[in-house]
């Protein structure tokens, strides 16, 4: 162990950089805002992908903030757009009766109502604005800068942080479980090794083979693996993968409502269960994550013990998380304030005064047609399951973290460098781990020894970053093209939408 220098610290991404770029989003984006809504507070019965590297309760809490502005304020457009019809209207009947003073009071009524419509989008522009820069930079965690929401959708939130069941939609079945992880990158099973013989003792006899099984080793991978990788802020725990049509096999422990979605907790043994011996479309991995600086990437490996007659191999999926697209840097884009900031809203206010208040009834029937649709939805599927005892695919399709992010292809040079580390180390860390799992319980290694020739030669080569056999990119090159810009991106990111976001 070397003594640290005392050297000063480089600026450093913010633990929480992705959740709040991501809550920021949602102040500027109404689409997205709603799509985090739709996903983690409507009434569904999907399952919900893994959230790597964010906190929901937070983006749930922004989300709900900024739908609560954009509907007050389509409200009051909506009322002042009535005010400016029955004015007009009302001042052509008086110019067809000649009174032009009275016609001419109700022309300039609904002038000023105009007025009053510009004033509230660009106060509405400025508040938008202002939460996403507080969500941002500001101080605090990024959930105290909002307001809470309801109490049950909080605590849901936070149990999907400590899942251990996940449901996956046959759809997703052909491509891998591992809702959440991300891209797989590698799917391996390493060769099986002899752990029936003991080991030799000291005087040349042999050794008491301690028994043990996967629990066992799965259990130890859990706790030991992050200090023989040395990776510090490694995460790993068993979870059970099930596929979404037999969710209803698990009984009341995962789906204690059939008319709901599957609960993301059940019952420790339930897991352990899937690691000695699959279940009819079940199985437990053992998930080793590792989200790295601000949550902006996200590499895991999903490994799984099969010890039978006597024989130990390791299924070995590994997945990686790309950071987010550069239309969630926006927020990096927003003037400070001042008199740059009131003039780009004076500007965005003249350019979309019109479509914001004529379409600001549209925009509110939009709203209710989408709540009225996945409610009539819901009520036909639910009615199926009751009434004609419908299998239903409970297994979620993928997750919002997921759809926001990059392809692999346009992960930048240091992110497929830190991906690879943290590849390598993990897949060392569990040769090394392993092997002194079967040395402590008296295991004769030389077979696993044997074995790790092969093993260590399937490697990891990401885009022109060599490191073995595996390969990401196409031809084995990185796609670059758009890549210029920033957040890999070609030019500065625009505002979702052209500008008619906030």
């Amino acid at each position: 162990m070397t003594t640290p220098r005392s050297l000063p610290i480089l600026p450093q991404y913010r633990e929480d950089a992705v959740t709040r770029m991501l809550c920021a989003h949602t102040h500027l984006d109404e689409d997205f805002a709603q799509e985090v809504l739709d996903e983690y507070t409507g009434d569904r019965l999907k399952a919900i992908g893994l959230p790597l590297g964010i906190n929901l309760v937070a983006l749930v809490r922004h989300a709900r903030a900024a739908q609560r502005r954009r509907r007050f304020r389509d409200a009051l457009l909506a009322v002042l757009l009535l005010v400016i019809v029955a004015s007009l209207i009302a001042a052509l009947v008086a110019l067809v009766d000649d009174a032009t003073t009275v016609a001419g009071f109700l022309a300039a009524n609904a002038v000023l109502m105009v007025v009053f419509a510009g004033i509230e989008i660009h106060s509405n522009g400025h508040s938008a604005w202002r939460a996403a820069r507080e969500a941002f930079r500001g101080q605090g965690k990024p959930q105290d800068l909002a307001p809470p929401v309801e109490a049950e959708t909080e605590d849901r939130l936070k149990t999907l942080r400590q899942a251990n069941v996940v449901a996956y939609d046959a759809g997703v079945e052909s491509d891998h479980p591992f809702i959440g992880s991300g891209e797989l990158f590698t799917e391996v099973v390493w060769p099986s090794v002899d752990v029936s013989r003991p080991a030799d003792d000291s005087s040349g006899g042999k050794l008491t083979i301690k028994p043990f099984d996967a629990v066992d080793l799965h259990t130890y991978m859990a706790r030991e693996l992050g200090g023989i990788a040395g990776l510090e802020r490694l995460r790993a725990r068993n979870r059970l993968y099930v596929r979404g049509l037999h969710v209803g096999h698990l009984g009341a422990e995962m789906l204690p409502d059939p008319l709901r979605r599957p609960a993301a907790r059940i019952d420790k043994q339930l897991v352990q269960s899937g690691v000695l011996r699959e279940g009819g479309g079940m199985r437990t991995y053992l998930s080793l994550e590792m989200v790295g600086s601000g949550g902006k990437l996200v590499v895991s490996m999903h490994l799984r013990a099969r010890l039978v007659l006597g024989r130990l191999s390791w299924q070995v999926a590994a997945c990686v998380l790309p950071p987010v697209q550069a239309r969630f840097e926006y927020v990096s884009y927003l003037p400070l304030g001042g008199f740059e900031e009131w003039w780009k809203l004076v500007r965005h206010t003249v350019a979309s005064l019109r479509w914001m208040l004529l379409g600001a009834p549209g925009r509110i029937a939009r709203r209710r047609a989408h709540y009225s649709q996945g409610t009539r939805d819901l009520r036909k599927i639910r009615r199926e399951i009751t009434k004609h005892n419908v299998a239903y695919d409970y297994g979620a399709l993928d997750s919002l973290r997921e759809r926001a992010a990059v392809d692999t292809d346009a992960m930048d040079y240091d992110d497929r460098m830190d991906a690879l580390d943290v590849l390598q180390r993990l897949q060392q860390g569990v040769l090394v781990a392993t092997e002194k799992f079967l040395k402590d319980h008296n295991v004769d290694t030389s077979d696993f020894d044997r074995a790790q020739k092969v093993i260590n030669n399937q490697t990891f080569n990401i885009g022109s970053v060599s490191g073995g056999q595996h390969q990401w990119g196409a031809n084995n090159t990185q796609n670059n093209s758009n890549n210029n810009g920033p957040g890999g991106g070609g030019a500065p990111p625009t505002p979702p939408g052209g500008g008619k976001t906030t």
